[in-house]
C-alpha cells in the first residue's frame, strides 16, 4: 500500500487525550490549540491535527493542520531539501489550470477555518504560500490528508511521492 493510498477520507475526528498524549510524544512538546485529528495514519496514530485558528494567547495562527508525524515530516523534509517547493512553485505559475486548481486549494483551506473562527488578521491567508507559490510541503501534505485526495492537487503529489512512512511502526510511540 503507497502513501496516497492509505490516505484516508474521513474527516476530522475528536481529539482524545490519548490523542494528545501520542501528538506531544511525537512533536516533543504539547500540542496548542487542537481541535480535533484532522488525518490518522494507517498505523492509527494522528498524522494531522486540526487546531484553533488563534492561541490562547490572542496570536493568530493560519496553519490550521498541522502535520504531527515525525517519520512523514522527515520524508517530506528530504524532498523540500530536493527542490521540489522550487518546481511546484514554477508550474503553478505556468499552468493556468493548475493555479486554477490550486486556487480552490487555498479557498477549501480558508473555508474550512472559517468553520472554525473568523480570525480578521489572517483573513484570506490561508497557509504554506498558498495558492501562488509553495513555501512549505508539509501544510500541502497535511491539507491534503485532512481535506481528502483531490482537494489539493500539489499535496496529493507530495503524498503520491512520500515512502510508506508507518511501515516499521508507529511514531511517537514509547519502545520498551
Amino acid at each position: 500500500m503507497s502513501a496516497a493510498e492509505a490516505q484516508r477520507d474521513a474527516g476530522p475526528t475528536p481529539v482524545t487525550d490519548e490523542d494528545l498524549a501520542a501528538v506531544h510524544r511525537q512533536l516533543k512538546r504539547p500540542a496548542r490549540n487542537v481541535v480535533a485529528v484532522g488525518a490518522r495514519c494507517p498505523c492509527g496514530q494522528p498524522d494531522v491535527v486540526q487546531t484553533y485558528p488563534r492561541l490562547d494567547d490572542g496570536t493568530p495562527f493560519p496553519t490550521m493542520y498541522y502535520l504531527t508525524c515525525p517519520k512523514a515530516a522527515g520524508a517530506i523534509g528530504t524532498l523540500e531539501a530536493s527542490g521540489l517547493m522550487k518546481e511546484m512553485t514554477a508550474r503553478i505559475a505556468e499552468d493556468p489550470d493548475l493555479a486554477a486548481a490550486q486556487r480552490r486549494a487555498h479557498e477549501d483551506y480558508l473555508q474550512r477555518r472559517a468553520e472554525l473562527a473568523e480570525v480578521p488578521e489572517i483573513a484570506g491567508v490561508s497557509a504554506g504560500g498558498m495558492p501562488e507559490r509553495v513555501k512549505c510541503l508539509h501544510v500541502y501534505a497535511a491539507h491534503a490528508l485532512a481535506a481528502g485526495r483531490g482537494v489539493n492537487p500539489l499535496g496529493d503529489e507530495v503524498l503520491d511521492a512520500l515512502p510508506c512512512w508507518w511501515e516499521r511502526g508507529p511514531c511517537g510511540v514509547e519502545e520498551r
